[in-house]
């Protein structure tokens, strides 16, 4: 890590500087798949098998998934945790078995070295069920600043690395489902498994953060960025404004109802 943070600081890439990639030339790159393997675990047994693995792994990948909600006021706890070695992925259920003792000590061993990305919020979440002190954790989003790449999220800095994009589509998936769908798991394995393979490759072969088709002019970016929510800002006022002048027939107060008038019984019969 030392040997690639020197090697950052010597390309002397102008300051105000930086690497991000935009939400459409992320949506331009091909999928990413995953190509290891999974290993559900649902029941204490398979923790333990799977701690034993994991404790003879070199760097181990962290993620955890949770039910999305779509009502206000409603939240779930952490549903599944996953964590790879370079080959294998296991899909500790905690829906299902809670946090086992011997995974839990995984995440507490300050010699097993463990890669995640904000990782802080994984573990305030687990800490509402489960008491855990983590320890031996590198968080990706601190690390790749080393590097000069400036985007937080794992998807971004997956694909200025390797020109991939990992799909989103299972994120908001039910993760307390009887049975997890191949997608899922799938989905699930890759967001670990491509931590690993970020720190690996910036461990072992660093980045040229000058090189990168991806370099922007942060500044710049930040400029253009306020100037277009200005312009929306202006344009939603503007049509409220309109709004207002020309009600549509549907938003114009509609008339009273004429009232009728009532006549005496004498008035009638004249």
């Amino acid at each position: 890590m030392q040997d690639s943070a020197i090697n950052y600081k010597n390309l002397n890439i102008r300051k105000g500087y930086g690497v991000t990639i935009s939400k459409q030339q992320l949506a331009d790159l091909p999928a990413a798949a995953y190509e290891g393997k999974t290993v559900v675990v649902d029941s204490r047994e398979d923790a333990e098998k799977a701690a034993e693995v994991l404790r003879s792994a070199s760097v181990i990948g962290f993620d955890t998934e949770t039910k999305p909600s779509f009502k206000r006021g409603t939240t779930y706890n952490v549903a599944l945790l996953q964590l790879a070695s370079r080959d294998t992925c296991f899909l500790i259920r905690l829906n299902h078995i809670g946090l086992p003792k011997s995974i839990q000590e995984i995440l507490e061993d300050s010699s097993l070295l463990k890669v995640g990305v904000s990782i802080h919020d994984d573990f305030r979440n687990l800490n509402k069920i489960y008491p855990v002190a983590p320890d031996g954790f590198i968080d990706l989003q601190n690390f790749v600043k080393e590097f000069g790449i400036v985007d937080n999220s794992l998807s971004r800095i997956y694909a200025v690395l390797f020109g991939k994009r990992i799909s989103k589509g299972q994120r908001l998936t039910n993760w307390e489902a009887h049975e997890l769908s191949a997608h899922q798991r799938d989905y699930a394995a890759l967001d670990a498994m491509a931590c690993i393979e970020i720190y690996e490759r910036l461990r072992t072969e660093g980045f040229n953060a000058a090189a990168s088709q991806y370099l922007t002019d942060l500044v710049e970016l930040a400029r253009l960025q306020e100037e277009h929510a200005e312009q929306s800002r202006i344009h939603a006022m503007e049509l409220r404004e309109q709004q207002a002048q020309n009600p549509t027939p549907d938003s114009a107060p509609k008339p009273k109802k004429a009232t009728k008038k009532r006549h005496s019984r004498h008035a009638r019969k004249q």
